[in-house]
């Protein structure tokens, strides 16, 4: 019996079978991965450049193939597919052209010297553990910046996504990138712990769950390894009192019911000021009531299924929870009956503290509508969570929106009047319980470097 089978998630039915590798099998291929980076360390930034480029365009090439790919593993809208693998291509270029600025020697006038040097010098493998609900950007995300700075790249994918990870190997192998510096590994949790204990694995990334979070941050502090973790978030979008309803209305539906709801830095709390929720609340539920989950190969559908069927009753089971606690039923709530793993979107109301719909995560397609008396009440109640991803601000007036967002709001990204996954020129990451560490901006391609100063006399 095979070790990984994949599950098409909107029939059910069995995609493929995957056997982990042999303890010998994954010491070979951290052999390689460091003699790789031994050579690619001395490559200069134009050239790493020109090869990040080359993957990008490799990609395009790919891209329907694995978009059809994640879509069936994971059940993400084939469109919303397509425009992961375009944002993954935008990483590509931005890499590309501004990766040889951010990498540049920091020359600086010191007195008492000739002059001082600061130098960002590659480090090593950097071993990256990517969750499925994003099967190419998650992996693209750390990827490009770590290979840009010079250094080398294992993968262990989500076991549902395996597919993914493997076609996103022969994608890279067929780039100008030596084939050596970016391997998808199957391995299992006790692998994994042994693969970050390795000496030649110099740093340490995690995408996941906060508990997810904590095994693997201890696990690489025990071997005083660097890491980044990304640990999700259950984001508040606030509307203020002076917020344009269209905007907030359409914005919060699509930033919660984006790839199926699956996102870590989706809108999970809306939380409105007293003044205009209930008007807001009458039009968001009217979205929420028109949104057709459905086979996310078709256009007409608004949401596909979640990845798993596991995850479709904890999901479910946290709502139970929610309204046994004291939260209400707007919209949705129910398990459709079928055999892919359907969720239907959803609305919490009445949702308080101690539900998981106002503490936790809810990783799928259901809302907690929560009414605070006024911008103040807002903000706090945006604050009182132990997580502090991202979140969003809808106010007409932009440098009010913007004070806040800088000065009170207790997260690592905030959106104004608007929502984006991410964009390659600004930093990716959270504080509390959502992690440390930043990607993209410039900032990522600084986590896994030797920052080394150099004393000219």
């Amino acid at each position: 019996m095979s070790d990984i089978t994949t599950i098409n998630p909107t029939t059910g039915e069995e995609i493929k079978n995957y056997d982990y590798m042999s303890v010998d099998e994954v010491n070979k291929v951290v052999d390689a991965s460091h003699e790789a980076f031994l050579a690619w360390r001395t490559v200069s930034h134009e050239d790493r450049g020109r090869a990040i480029k080359s993957i990008g365009d490799k990609l395009i090439e790919y891209k329907e193939e694995l978009a059809k790919l994640m879509t069936e593993e994971r059940g993400k809208l084939y469109s919303q597919s397509l425009q992961e693998i375009d944002l993954c291509k935008a990483i590509c270029d931005y890499t590309a052209e501004n990766g040889v600025e951010s990498l540049a020697d920091d020359v600086r006038d010191i007195e008492g010297m000739r002059k001082g040097l600061v130098s960002y010098q590659p480090i090593g493998i950097i071993y990256g553990m990517q969750p499925w609900n994003f099967p190419a950007y998650q992996v693209f995300r750390y990827t490009i910046a770590n290979l840009m700075a010079g250094n080398s790249i294992l993968l262990k994918h989500a076991s549902n996504v395996t597919g993914s990870g493997l076609l996103i190997e022969k994608i890279l192998h067929e780039s100008e990138l030596p084939s050596d510096l970016f391997r998808t590994i199957i391995i299992d949790h006790d692998q994994s712990e042994a693969l970050i204990g390795h000496d030649k694995v110099r740093g340490v990334t995690l995408t996941g769950s906060d508990k997810a979070g904590v095994i693997v941050g201890q696990q690489a502090a025990k071997a005083i390894k660097k890491a980044v973790l990304e640990l999700g978030s259950n984001d508040a979008f606030i509307v203020l009192e002076d917020a344009d309803l269209d905007i907030a209305v359409e914005t919060c539906t699509q930033a919660r019911l984006i790839n199926n709801g699956e996102t870590c830095v989706a809108a999970k709390r809306f939380i409105v000021v007293d003044s205009v929720y209930d008007e807001f609340r009458k039009r968001i539920v009217e979205k929420f009531e028109g949104a057709k989950y459905g086979d996310p190969m078709d256009d007409s559908s608004d949401i596909g299924p979640l990845a798993r069927k596991d995850l479709q009753e904890q999901l479910h089971e946290q709502v139970e929870q929610s309204v046994a606690k004291g939260a209400t039923i707007a919209v949705g709530g129910k398990v459709p009956d079928s055999k892919g793993s359907f969720y239907p979107a959803t609305i919490l109301e009445n949702v308080e503290k101690g539900q998981p719909a106002y503490d936790d995560e809810l990783f799928g397609p259901v809302a907690s509508l929560i009414r605070a008396k006024d911008q103040d009440d807002a903000l706090r109640i945006a604050n009182d969570s132990r997580y502090g991803l991202g979140g969003a601000i809808f106010s007409k007036d932009t440098d009010k929106a913007v004070r806040l967002a800088r000065e009170e709001f207790d997260t690592g990204m905030v959106y104004i009047n608007g929502y984006g996954l991410a964009n390659p020129a600004l930093p990716f990451g959270g504080v509390k319980n959502s992690g440390y560490g930043r990607e993209h901006g410039g900032f990522g391609i600084k986590e896994f470097v030797n920052i080394k100063a150099v004393h000219v006399f």
